[in-house]
């Protein structure tokens, strides 16, 4: 190895010594300056602004949220593939363009499904 390629390196270890020295003294010095005062209701468990049940702590939610959401995540992921082509468009010429309406096809006929299925309507 050569002196310049080595001494990149010891920039580098460098610089994470540094962040992580940072890290751990931020967390340090919060650590003492901190104030505490425990008491019972700071103390007990906060679930979204519901008072935590006496024993069994799992309450069932309705799939209905699930399905939204996951319509959401499918839907806002598709809609950074379409960007990138859109980008492109007239390069790709009407190849892409055919492939890319297919696409946009197949994610109308989902969207068509679960509208008909009512997994967009929020109760």
């Amino acid at each position: 190895m050569t002196p310049d390629f080595a001494q990149s390196y010891v920039y580098v270890v460098a610089l994470a010594i540094v962040g992580v020295g940072f890290v751990f003294a931020t967390l340090g010095i919060s650590r003492l300056l901190q104030l505490r005062h425990p008491y019972a209701e700071k103390l007990s468990p906060y679930e979204c602004g519901v008072e935590p049940l006496i024993g069994d702590s799992w309450s069932p939610f309705s799939v209905r949220y699930y399905i939204y959401a996951l319509l959401f995540v499918i839907f806002d992921v598709e809609a950074v593939f379409v960007y990138p082509w859109a980008l492109i468009f007239r390069s790709l010429g009407k190849t892409g363009f055919a492939e890319m309406m297919i696409f946009i096809a197949v994610l109308l006929f989902g969207l068509l499904y679960a509208w008909a299925k009512g997994a967009l309507e929020w109760q």
